[in-house]
């Protein structure tokens, strides 16, 4: 097998097929249109070099993740138990690889929160996977049933806690309940995971509305519409790593610091997921040819940005997983400091630099914060 996000994030990209969206960016894209051939070619790219392939790899990781559960189901051991906590992180990468495209499918029937319930300040899911623990409730250990529930306790959090939270240590000598539950949890993962994947795989939906703007299409009809919603792509995606992934726990050496509330302390995954988050956005920047619309004086805002994602992957790999001792560390807290400034710097080159390069007016910001 291959309800809404509550979020600004999304909040002036483009809801695919829903035409009415874009009266609202009629006035934000490009004064000047930009090269038909070359806006199909950078969209077409997009999809077929990032988009289809990144939610086919994370489909392919929840796969394996079943898989991996369901051994360590069957066959209760350390390594059964090391393998699937491995197999987790290659699952959350694979997803904070492609999280950036927060349009499309992915936001549609409540499909980006049943793969991820993040932020969750109040610990609704904790409090829902710990009950459903509790009850040792079986219609979580089936993925149809576990589909119709809270979506906080379907997907990638509630994974976590299975494998790294509380009482996770008995999956080694045999939690047979803990353990349905989980392999539960990551096939249904996969199931939402393949339904995006064969929206974006048929040739005649949303792939080809992107691909091919135009006067009749129903997402995008013009191409500067169309390069203005996958600029939005990047903006909010380097929006949401500092946003969400950093000041949700940090947001200063002088102010307070709540490393709990980072997405996936418990497994030590938070930089991962950072660092994937970071590369995903650089790969979409450089595969889809981005630069080829900017004029030539243009181009070094591309390549400034490719190197500024780069250099905070780089900083994030060598952060110290434990987020509780990395925000008491003044060496860390430098590091942290470096990678809110260069995200602020890096959301400014795409809105300010490639969108004013390309005509979008100068008063024009995708940007939710300061």
């Amino acid at each position: 097998m291959r309800k809404t996000f509550a979020s600004g994030l999304i909040a002036l990209l483009p809801a695919i097929f829903a035409p009415a969206a874009f009266a609202q960016e009629a006035d934000t894209a490009p004064t000047v249109e930009l090269p038909a051939a070359t806006v199909s070619k950078v969209m077409t790219a997009a999809v077929d070099s990032f988009i289809r392939p990144g939610y086919d790899a994370f489909q392919t990781s929840a796969e394996d993740m079943t898989a991996t559960m369901k051994t360590l189901c069957a066959a209760p051991s350390q390594a059964n138990y090391d393998a699937a906590k491995t197999g987790f992180g290659k699952l959350a990468a694979n997803w904070a690889h492609i999280e950036i495209v927060r349009t499309g499918p992915v936001i549609e029937q409540n499909r980006f929160e049943r793969i991820l319930f993040y932020p969750d300040r109040k610990s609704t899911g904790l409090k829902q996977v710990q009950a459903v623990l509790a009850k040792s409730d079986e219609t979580a250990t089936d993925p149809k049933t576990l589909a119709t529930k809270s979506v906080a306790t379907q997907g990638l959090g509630a994974l976590e806690y299975l494998l790294f939270g509380t009482g996770s240590d008995t999956l080694v000598t045999g939690n047979d309940f803990r353990c349905r539950y989980s392999a539960a949890v990551a096939e249904n993962v996969g199931n939402v995971a393949a339904e995006i994947s064969g929206i974006w795989d048929a040739p005649d939906g949303i792939q080809k509305a992107w691909e091919q703007p135009g006067a009749d299409n129903p997402a995008f009809r013009t191409g500067s519409e169309a390069i203005t919603g996958l600029l939005g792509i990047l903006v909010h995606g380097a929006e949401a790593v500092r946003d969400q992934r950093i000041e949700t726990f940090y947001k200063g050496a002088d102010k307070a610091k709540f490393p709990k509330q980072a997405l996936f302390w418990r497994s030590e995954n938070t930089w991962p997921m950072v660092k994937a988050n970071l590369d995903g956005l650089s790969a979409l920047l450089t595969t889809s040819g981005m630069v080829e619309l900017l004029p030539e004086k243009d181009r070094v805002i591309v390549a400034a940005t490719e190197e500024k994602l780069k250099s905070m992957s780089t900083l994030a790999s060598g952060m110290t997983p434990d987020l509780e001792k990395a925000v008491e560390d003044s060496a860390d807290r430098k590091k942290l400091d470096t990678l809110l400034a260069d995200g602020k710097d890096v959301i400014a080159k795409l809105n300010d630099g490639y969108g004013g390069a390309i005509g979008l007016s100068s008063g024009f910001s995708f940007a939710d914060g300061d």
